[in-house]
């Protein structure tokens, strides 16, 4: 887009329908910063994997009031649209971010100026309650305000459907044309305030108890007791949720950092609040240290993901990464149905195409379908919907995120807290720990290891930096990695599979909606997968590589040589 073309767009809104800041801002921008005011107008901000996250401030391209209020009016209109007659309710949580709580009170009275009955937590509260929120008021659809584990000058707008799931097509895309139909001056703002009911303890209630059915396992007491635990929220908004499952659930033994206890937006105690990051729970570890605790959970901002370290073989807490948290939980979860004989043949766990191979290899071995999709909960949510008569056991994603049966259909820290307790308590009771049950899944199964290369491509560069290189992959696809032959190359963009092991190239149709992610395999069973973020500017590389382990003695042996092997193929591709 032309800077003229932007300069007309940013014009646009230097009149009477947005307030006086807005438009001050935006005369300043016009005036003194045109990089900036190309980058706020130069397109609408779009529908990722996870909703719509963007920077806070004014233009098309920015999280604001205008945006977020445009959006619900389209939504607004959809839901009339969809549902002739009946009387609409939607729910609508937030979380610690900047402006979430405001830009929470906006989407409610767009809502309610619609006609929409709207529950509005008082409070800020973890996403996965607002997933079960969904269902248990009945409504027809909900919004969270997060930006997930973005920096702080990022926020989002994520939307629930009547399941508790996140969109997905043809809805989203349906949504979507109903927003670009709509003009700002069509946006209602002026709140029906009748139509607004405040909410907070009865739902809190109804989810704790819910989460203690779904993530308790017979559990003693004593191994409750037993069981020290050191607990971070990293300022989110788990700490309004995942003590009190704990503590329901009978675990007093918990150690929360408290310096990190107090939800807040600037994130003051860490660069990045993501728990995948060592660096991020490097309190929470000092503090596990200190007072020798068995197990350190840390969450995000919005409490949906969760990062979990345990005590390696030295003694030393090492952080899990999302693969291997989701294998040992998987694990468990595969355990306890197959002792209450509830394996009957019609069961099944979800997962993602960039999450590790070894989750399909152990659930399969319990005799439990095994089924994957796109990267993001809401396919997850979409196969517990599109399969009625099966039963979900549970499953995850590489990023931290895990879901426990299916009352909340979206990534759940809370529930997830409570399972790795109850995993780490009872391993603890039987002489070995949750480290040393990965270990031995390993020897089993086979030692699977996974690495994720982030690049980082901000602006408008940096998204055609991104498009080239899906491009260039695409047309020069590769036939060899680090020595091994490609046997298969699935593109989800095309929807096509290339089985290259044959006499001859046969081609297969994914039965799976299109998606910008290429996924590599050799024949020794290297994987790697390329997608751009939905909800970031990066584009992301997943590489797993796997080799037998035959004896835990021989563990670290045979990750160093899996590293050395993972460190090749990045060198091979130039992403060392």
């Amino acid at each position: 887009m032309s800077y003229y073309d932007v300069k007309s767009r940013a014009e646009s809104w230097l009149n009477p329908e947005f307030d006086d800041e807005t438009q001050s801002k935006i005369k300043e921008l016009l005036e003194k910063d045109q990089d900036e005011l190309k980058e706020s107008f130069y397109k609408d901000l779009e529908f990722g994997t996870g909703g719509m996250r963007g920077i806070m401030g004014v233009g098309t391209n920015r999280i604001n009031k205008y945006t977020l209020g445009k959006n619900t009016q389209g939504l607004s209109n959809y839901l009339k649209l969809k549902f002739p007659g009946e009387d609409l309710k939607a729910v609508i949580a937030y979380d610690c971010r900047k402006n979430s709580k405001e830009l929470a009170k906006v989407v409610a009275n767009v809502f309610s100026a619609n006609g929409i009955k709207v529950f509005l937590f008082s409070e800020l509260r973890p996403t996965p309650e607002l997933s079960f929120a969904v269902k248990h008021l009945d409504c027809h659809c909900g919004i969270v305000l997060t930006a997930s584990h973005n920096p702080p000058e990022y926020n989002g707008y994520k939307v629930y459907w009547q399941d508790g799931g996140q969109l997905v097509p043809p809805q989203d895309q349906e949504i979507v044309e109903e927003i670009g139909r709509l003009e700002y001056s069509e946006v209602k703002f002026q709140a029906n305030e009748g139509l607004i009911e405040l909410i907070d303890k009865e739902v809190d209630e109804a989810f704790v108890e819910a989460s203690v059915k779904s993530g308790s396992f017979d559990t003693s007491q004593k191994n409750k007791d037993n069981l020290k635990i050191v607990f971070t929220s990293l300022h989110g908004t788990a700490i309004k949720l995942n003590p009190k499952v704990l503590e329901a659930a009978g675990y007093t033994n918990i150690h929360i950092v408290e310096e990190q206890a107090v939800p807040d937006g600037n994130f003051p105690t860490v660069e990045s609040p993501n728990p995948e990051e060592p660096e991020a729970l490097k309190m929470a570890l000092e503090k596990a240290k200190e007072i020798d605790a068995d197990i350190v959970i840390g969450t995000d901002p919005d409490g949906d993901r969760l990062g979990v370290a345990v005590k390696n073989l030295k003694g030393e807490m090492e952080l899990l990464n999302g693969n291997q948290t989701m294998l040992v939980m998987t694990w468990f979860l595969l355990e306890q149905w197959k002792k209450q004989d509830r394996i009957k043949g019609r069961e099944f766990v979800g997962s993602t195409i960039v999450s590790t191979p070894m989750l399909r290899v152990v659930t399969e071995d319990y005799g439990v379908q095994y089924k994957e999709g796109l990267t993001g909960f809401k396919w997850i949510a979409k196969m517990i919907k599109d399969n009625p008569g099966l039963d979900y056991i549970g499953g995850g994603e590489e990023s931290f995120g895990f879901m426990v049966g299916d009352f909340v259909r979206d990534k759940d820290a809370a529930t997830s807290t409570l399972l790795a307790c109850e995993i780490a308590a009872q391993m603890k009771a039987n002489g070995i720990s949750f480290y040393e049950k990965l270990l031995e899944l390993y020897k089993e199964y086979g030692l699977y290891k996974e690495e994720l290369i982030s690049l980082v491509k901000k602006g408008i560069d940096g998204a055609a930096q991104i498009k080239n290189m899906m491009v260039s992959l695409r047309d020069n696809p590769l036939t060899e990695i680090d020595g091994e032959k490609v046997v298969l190359v699935e593109d989800y963009q095309s929807s096509k599979a290339f089985h290259y092991d044959l006499a001859e190239t046969k081609i297969e149709t994914l039965d799976v909606p299109k998606s910008n992610v290429l996924i590599y395999y050799t024949e020794n069973g290297t994987k790697v997968a390329a997608r751009p973020s939905g909800t970031e500017p990066k584009i992301k590389f997943y590489i797993s590589v796997n080799a037998p382990l035959d004896d835990v003695a021989n563990y670290e042996e045979v990750e160093q040589q899996l590293s050395n092997k993972i460190a090749g193929i990045r060198s091979d591709l130039k992403l060392a």
